[in-house]
C-alpha cells in the first residue's frame, strides 16, 4: 500500500469556530511538524522529545481563532526505514496535540524516498488526502513548512504554499519559494489575509 496514512481523530471541520463575517479566509491551513510546529528531532517516535518551535501555539490558535480547520502533513520515512512504528507515530501525534490542541486532520507519508508513492512531499498526496478528508478544495488551503519539499507538495496539489526557513532551510528553497515568512506567526497572516498575494516574499 502506497497511500498515506490518516490517523484516527475525533475532531473534523466542525470544530473550528464561526468565520468572522465578511472575511475571505482559507478553507484550511495545513502545518508540516517537523521543524514547524516542533523542533526536528529526526526519526523522533518519544512523545517525551517533543519541543514546539517558538511561536507555534499562537500561529495555530490564530487560525483556529479565525474559523478555519488545521491539519498535519508529515512525511516519516523512519516508518519504512524501520526505526519508527505506527504506534510510535500515532504516541508522537498525541503529545503534539496536548500541547497545541487538536488537528482536524492528520496525514502522515510511512514511505521511504525510493518507494515512488504519491504522498511524499514534495509529492501532492498528502495535500490532497488531507484536503480531501476536511472536504475542502487544495486550491483555498494553504501550506506552512519549513523546507522546500512542504511549498512544492503545495504547489503540486493546487495549494499556497508558505516557506518558514529555520537553520536547516536551504537558500534555494527560500529562493524558489512563493512566499516567506520570518517565523510562524507571519506566516499564519500570510494565509490569513486574503490581500496578500500568494507570490509576495517577506
Amino acid at each position: 500500500m502506497t497511500r498515506p496514512w490518516l490517523l484516527p481523530t475525533t475532531h473534523g471541520p466542525a470544530d473550528a469556530r464561526p468565520a468572522r463575517p465578511g472575511r475571505a479566509l482559507p478553507a484550511a491551513v495545513l502545518f508540516d511538524r517537523d521543524g514547524t510546529l516542533v523542533a526536528d528531532v529526526p526519526y523522533n517516535g518519544d512523545p517525551a522529545r517533543v519541543a514546539l518551535m517558538p511561536g507555534a501555539r499562537e500561529a495555530v490558535d490564530a487560525v483556529r481563532a479565525a474559523g478555519v480547520p488545521v491539519g498535519v502533513v508529515t512525511n516519516q520515512s523512519g516508518v519504512a526505514r524501520g526505526l519508527l512504528t505506527r504506534r510510535q507515530v500515532e504516541d508522537v501525534r498525541l503529545r503534539v496535540e496536548e500541547l497545541l490542541g487538536p488537528f482536524a486532520v492528520w496525514a502522515v507519508c510511512p514511505h521511504g524516498p525510493e518507494e515512488g508513492c504519491g504522498c511524499r512531499k514534495p509529492a501532492p498526496g498528502l495535500v490532497l488526502a488531507a484536503c480531501r478528508g476536511l472536504a475542502v478544495p487544495p486550491e483555498r488551503t494553504v501550506v506552512i513548512g519549513d523546507i522546500g519539499a512542504d511549498v512544492a507538495a503545495a504547489r503540486a496539489a493546487g495549494a499556497r504554499g508558505v516557506l518558514v526557513p529555520t537553520v536547516l532551510t536551504r537558500p534555494e528553497e527560500i529562493t524558489e519559494a512563493d512566499a516567506t515568512a520570518y517565523d510562524l506567526r507571519e506566516a499564519v497572516r500570510l494565509a490569513l489575509d486574503s490581500a496578500v498575494p500568494a507570490g509576495e516574499a517577506r
